[in-house]
């Protein structure tokens, strides 16, 4: 069943599974949010959690100290995707969606948790929230959240994905981390030249030909998706996270995935413990942490 909040400015509707949104469109009726063709990309705006991108083997070992010590098996992105939240409204313009960890999570995670994801409209922003709690009572809690949001790209049909272009809000010189996309890992000792000194990102499909791009060296909490062709566009902030993957598929796909996460997939030189990884966040019993991102339609 659709789930629709709105008001004078967007109309955004979402689902249980997943507590995703699958569309939002302005006052004009344009949609901005990526439509799932699965000759592309048959998501659009997935949650990431525990973890963002790919550990290794989809495996990750759990220390001694904080749990019984055995593998468990976590797909990339994690699992709470493919998970079914429950969900009431606060008002016709705010939705809250949670779930709680269950006797299937605690097989290969095993941690009892909640997550509450919160969306609000406020004029032409998108305010979501992710509400992380720790239930155990005697361990640290170890994990990772991110977003993956996908915007149409271009929004017309008379457009072509390199009328676009990024826009930070500093000017930015960083490298980025070399991508082996059959496994998902990433090489953070191995670095390549990417922003030098620049606001903007011209947007092309060749920059994508072999995976996303992460950037992890941002100064940047703020960044802007905008066309050579007109006003309109997607604003995206992100105080709270380290890193922003930006993706789109390597066959043309007509879209860009603009991608906050807290942690990232595995570096080749990490090992497999959870609690090791860089930027992986430790909650300490009974505790919560927040997480926002706000989305403004331009």
């Amino acid at each position: 069943m659709a789930i629709t909040i709105q008001n004078h400015e967007l109309q955004v509707t979402l689902k249980a599974l997943g507590a995703t949104m699958t569309s939002i469109t302005d006052s004009q009726g344009v949609e901005y949010l990526w439509q799932g063709d699965p000759t592309y990309w048959g998501g659009q705006a997935p949650i990431l959690f525990p973890i963002c991108g790919s550990v290794r083997n989809d495996c990750v070992i759990y220390r001694p100290a904080q749990a019984p010590h055995f593998t468990g098996i976590i797909p990339r992105h994690g699992f709470v995707r493919h998970k079914t939240f429950d969900y009431d409204y606060i008002s016709d313009s705010s939705v809250r969606f949670t779930i709680k960890s269950s006797e299937e999570t605690l097989i290969n995670y095993p941690y009892r948790f909640s997550l509450e994801i919160t969306y609000t409209l406020r004029n032409k922003s998108i305010a979501i929230t992710y509400i992380v709690k720790n239930l155990e009572s005697e361990k640290n809690m170890p994990y990772a959240i991110g977003a993956h949001p996908g915007f149409n790209c271009p929004l017309f049909e008379k457009e072509v994905f390199s009328d676009y272009y990024l826009e930070f809000e500093q000017f930015e010189t960083c490298t980025i981390p070399e991508s082996f996309p059959d496994t998902g890992l990433l090489d953070l000792q191995a670095r390549h030249p990417f922003l030098e000194n620049q606001k903007q990102l011209s947007l092309n499909h060749a920059l994508f030909e072999k995976d996303a791009i992460t950037l992890d060296q941002l100064r940047s909490k703020t960044v802007y998706l905008k066309s050579r062709n007109h006003a309109k566009g997607i604003q995206l902030d992100f105080d709270d996270f380290e890193n922003l993957i930006l993706w789109t598929s390597n066959n043309g796909g007509p879209f860009l995935a603009l991608e906050p996460w807290s942690s990232l997939s595995t570096s080749i030189e990490e090992s497999d413990i959870l609690e090791d990884k860089q930027n992986i966040v430790r909650l300490n019993p009974k505790q919560s942490k927040q997480h926002s991102i706000r989305i403004t339609i331009l």
